[in-house]
């Protein structure tokens, strides 16, 4: 059975609900993200994060949980920390989603078995991924990612031919007060980001 990582990028919050700091924010969107994949079944969790947010990893880091520090939050970085951590298969996710069904997260990697990258678009405001998943070593193709800017056009152009890049359901990341009204009170989880917006 292959051995499958998912890891959670930090990277920089461009915004964040008044009355809170940017630093309480990042920590509370991570915090919750990391929960849902630290209890995923059949698959292994660690955090990706510049040396400057490894203070945010460590304290958000379940124990025993894999720390990749990355020179960047670029999810090249991260997919060669994880195929060097002996991983086959691994998918690379924004820190911002806090109510992600784990559901999405198994949908990205199930491509996996009969395609080399799959890739889940952000919803919401702004560009960018929600998280791409990959066989390791990644394919030679395969572009350096941000996951804030990169676009699955990007990904299904830079390949031989655009159908060996499945495309996955998104979901919604939140980095703006907009992204914020669309979280539903009602589903379970995502109890650090609810506890700070007031419940």
């Amino acid at each position: 059975m292959a051995r499958r990582v998912i890891v959670v990028m930090l990277g920089p919050v461009p915004w964040a609900p008044p009355g809170t700091s940017p630093d309480q924010w990042r920590s509370a969107l991570a915090e919750d993200v990391v929960d849902l994949v630290a209890t995923l079944r059949e698959v292994d969790a660690a955090l990706g994060a510049t040396a400057v947010d490894r203070p945010l990893a460590e304290a958000v880091a379940w124990p025993g949980m894999p720390v990749y520090e990355l020179p960047a939050p670029r999810v090249g970085a991260a997919f060669a920390a994880a195929a060097a951590d002996g991983y086959d298969q691994a998918a690379v996710i924004a820190a911002d989603v806090p109510d992600l069904p784990g559901l999405l997260l198994g949908k990205l990697l199930r491509p996996l078995t009969t395609r080399a990258v799959a890739v889940a678009p952000a919803l919401g405001s702004g560009p960018g991924l929600l998280g791409v998943a990959a066989r390791l070593p990644v394919p030679a193709w395969l572009p350096e990612l941000d996951l804030d800017t990169a676009t699955t056009g990007q990904l299904r152009s830079a390949a031989p031919r655009p159908g060996e890049v499945a495309v996955t359901p998104g979901w919604r990341r939140i980095r703006a007060a907009a992204d914020v009204a669309t979280l539903d009170p009602a589903v379970e989880g995502w109890d650090t980001t609810r506890m700070l917006l007031g419940g």
